[in-house]
């Protein structure tokens, strides 16, 4: 595939590609193009170009086009899906679900923009009016990770776009395949030439060139939090806006009188979804030692009918998108295990026909985990969990607010009052009590501490890309 600039498919300038490649198989299946700063130039000033355009059009007018991208991810949610399939690994079944679920997001967003309202203060004197309105910032530079790739990059693209902003986006090098098709079906969709750019690249090269180039207004990022430091201090020399989505090392806390059969459900399903390859996830679980035996062994149960699928064939968890990714998981587990834990489940690379040629971790727990071990402090981002007794929960909240992480936190308690005290001592952007659902998309989602900057989804996303502006009318009152 080629970069899609100003409604168009084009190579990179200097003619050079990069490998797409299959996890599972280990096989480059695709190329892009690796860009470079030029290329950069280009698609942030085709946008500008729509921007001026496109921030005339009606809210009414934006939000059917919106709507009618939203279907059309839906109609191709299989085509599209099957080639994420290929490039990240997961299932295809959960490839497909991201792509309609992300479709969900392009229209809760077109809905939050026909809510959106200018305010006129009744305070003024004889002819004078003041008037509050918001404008849309400007270009915004959308760059997205490799984990969720559409649903991330919706998170910005959607709120942006009903807002009246144009973007120009920068996908993972492991997964830019995904969001080029869609770029195409937006433009074929009715979406006008320029308001959605895809440019592909490394990220030191063409995603400097884009932070430090002068046109974009916002940088909206999410991936590392090292990456993100890094981006926010590259933005302040033009003083563009910052959204970061960042870091996770999200604690669980189970207390004495929690629901086991519940709680272990719940981790089990959300600490190894996606190959435990997205941020808030649960990382590590504090447990009230009365029951910590009973819950290790019901989540080891549960955890241990998760199956792996094989290159070719069907399972619940794929491959790690990369060896760098999966080196995170192994490097953990050694730690742990040189330290004095239990591997009570998985912990060695899963081997044998289907698997040789993929990264394949299977899901993990280490149990008597202490915090002088990585698991506990630093982010996985692969199937592994760490599970360590406390004397009572709030030495867990304790724990689970000793990080500089600060993302989201669950509590799994039967006393109303206890656990909603531990919510809300929890340090954490998003926290759940008593189950784990996916993340709303009215409400918004983000990070405290070094989880990150700004709130996406809802009306919160797409109020981060508008500008307040007050304006001061007067008039001659008629007599």
């Amino acid at each position: 595939m080629e970069m899609f600039i100003d409604g168009v498919w084009r190579a990179s300038v200097s003619g050079d590609t990069q490998p797409v490649t299959e996890p599972a198989t280990g096989q480059v299946f695709d190329t892009v193009p690796t860009g470079t700063a030029q290329d950069a130039d280009d698609a942030i000033r085709a946008a500008d170009r729509a921007f001026h355009a496109w921030r005339q059009v009606p809210m009414a007018e934006r939000v059917r086009i919106q709507k009618a991208c939203a279907q059309a991810m839906r109609d191709h949610a299989a085509r599209i899906g099957g080639v994420l399939h290929r490039e990240l690994g997961r299932p295809l079944p959960a490839a497909i679900a991201e792509i309609t679920r992300s479709a969900d997001l392009l229209d809760v967003y077109a809905e939050e923009g026909l809510r959106l309202q200018a305010t006129m203060a009744l305070a003024s004197g004889p002819g004078e009016k003041t008037i509050v309105t918001r404008d849309p910032l400007g270009v915004v530079v959308a760059i997205t990770p490799f984990n969720y790739p559409v649903t991330l990059l919706m998170f910005k693209l959607g709120a942006a776009l009903i807002a009246g902003c144009t973007v120009v986006a920068k996908p993972a090098e492991d997964t830019p395949l995904s969001t080029l098709m869609l770029a195409e079906l937006f433009h074929q969709t009715g979406l006008p030439a320029g308001c959605f750019n895809v440019v592909t690249g490394r990220g030191r090269g063409i995603g400097a060139a884009m932070i430090e180039h002068p046109i974009p207004r916002k940088i909206a990022f999410t991936g590392g939090t090292a990456a993100g430091k890094a981006i926010a201090a590259a933005a302040t020399g033009t003083m563009k806006r910052v959204t970061l989505e960042l870091g996770g090392q999200s604690a669980a806390i189970v207390c004495a009188d929690a629901d086991l059969e519940k709680a272990t459900t719940a981790i089990a399903r959300h600490g190894f979804a996606n190959s435990g390859q997205f941020c808030y996830r649960v990382n590590r679980v504090y447990v009230e030692r009365p029951v910590y035996d009973a819950f290790v062994e019901k989540l080891t149960a549960k955890a241990g009918q998760l199956t792996l699928a094989p290159a070719g064939g069907t399972g619940d968890l794929g491959p790690m998108v990369n060896e760098k990714i999966f080196a995170n998981s192994e490097i953990q587990v050694a730690d742990a295990r040189t330290k004095g834990a239990r591997i009570v489940l998985g912990g060695d690379r899963r081997r044998g026909a289907g698997f040789d040629d993929g990264f394949y971790f299977p899901p993990t727990i280490i149990a008597d985990a202490t915090h002088d071990m990585l698991v506990l402090s630093e982010e996985t981002f692969g199937p592994v969990l760490g599970i360590c007794p406390v004397d009572n929960a709030f030495d867990g909240l304790r724990h689970a607010n000793d990080n500089r992480y600060g993302l989201a936190g669950f509590v799994f308690s039967g006393d109303l009052a206890k656990g909603l005290t531990l919510c809300e001592g929890l340090e954490a952007g998003s926290v759940w009590l008593n189950d784990i659902h996916r993340s709303s998309h009215y409400v918004p989602f983000g990070g405290m501490k070094e989880s990150g900057l700004g709130r996406e989804k809802g009306r919160y996303g797409v109020e981060s890309y508008l500008e307040y502006k007050t304006m001061y009318l007067s008039y001659e009152v008629a007599s």
